[in-house]
């Protein structure tokens, strides 16, 4: 774990439990894609800086769930780097409270308020092409959060965030989360159709073709959405759907999970009932799903 790759060139990737990707700019100097999940891997990574006698000039955050920020406060104290995000992932990564109240609907309670939700406060700068190093490609890759972005390097060597988890990670967890199932199925359909010297996503192994995978997960959110429907069948609320998923796929409830989940689910129901495949009734005070007549 943490150990240093090369993909490509002056393309690097540290082998973590969300990839981080390292592009050596000179001898001297090195930029970061995402900062790992704490301080313990800023630490990590500091270590490599320091074994190969790098200087670390920017990190380049994709988007600002906490395993991907984690590690800006302690690189950025360490080393003084500039620190940018795309748009609202900006406000999220400047304020990371956002993220767990987000995902919980309200003020998160402290079993939420915990480093894989919710990172440190480090100070980021909005990312646009002129920060950009020479040769690198902005890739924009909504669904999985607002405006999550992937990066091409001058190498070919294109890094894709949190848009695709491996087939074994699809197995276990099976409900990966998503803020926009309709705006993840284009980037995936895209990412499907991308072509590349290395594909580096933060959550499987690099590719050289990446379009099975991206296939695979295409796959899972139509058979999620389709077990959604089916228990739709008769008007259910919310939390009587989520325990049917965690039942039927056999997953153990947290209050992570809950929200983590929970918070998909309800992205999945806005998707179908936009799509017109579920409808939202109120009765008795409660707000019930239901499948509509015509849905297949």
């Amino acid at each position: 774990m943490y150990e240093l790759v090369q993909a490509a060139g002056q393309s690097y990737y540290v082998e973590s439990p969300a990839k981080l990707g390292l592009i050596r700019q000179d001898e001297q100097k090195v930029c970061l894609i995402d900062s790992g999940g704490d301080k313990d891997a800023g630490r990590k990574v500091r270590q490599i800086l320091d074994a190969n006698g790098w200087q670390l000039t920017a990190i380049y955050n994709t988007h600002s769930n906490a395993d991907h920020i984690g590690g800006n406060q302690y690189l950025q104290k360490q080393t003084g780097c500039a620190v940018y995000a795309p748009g609202i992932e900006c406000c999220f990564t400047n304020h990371p409270i956002l993220e767990p109240s987000f995902l919980y609907g309200g003020y998160p309670c402290g079993a939420l308020r915990h480093k894989f939700l919710l990172a440190q406060e480090s100070r980021v700068e909005p990312l646009t092409e002129s920060v950009l190093p020479d040769g690198w490609r902005i890739i924009p890759l909504p669904g999985h959060f607002f405006d999550m972005v992937g990066f091409r390097t001058a190498d070919d060597v294109v890094y894709l965030a949190d848009c695709l988890s491996s087939q074994q990670t699809l197995k276990k967890y099976q409900i990966g989360f998503i803020y926009d199932v309709a705006a993840y199925l284009q980037t995936l359909e895209r990412v499907k159709a991308m072509r590349a010297a290395l594909f580096i996503p933060a959550h499987a192994a690099p590719a050289k073709d990446i379009a099975p995978l991206a296939q695979a997960n295409i796959d899972k959110v139509n058979e999620v959405a389709e077990k959604i429907v089916s228990f739709c069948i008769e008007p259910l609320c919310f939390e009587q759907i989520l325990q049917r998923l965690f039942t039927n796929y056999g997953l153990t409830m947290t209050f992570e999970q809950y929200a983590l989940v929970g918070s998909t689910v309800r992205s999945y129901l806005s998707w179908l009932c936009d799509a017109g495949r579920v409808e939202a009734v109120f009765e008795n005070n409660l707000l019930l799903w239901k499948k509509t007549g015509d849905a297949l």
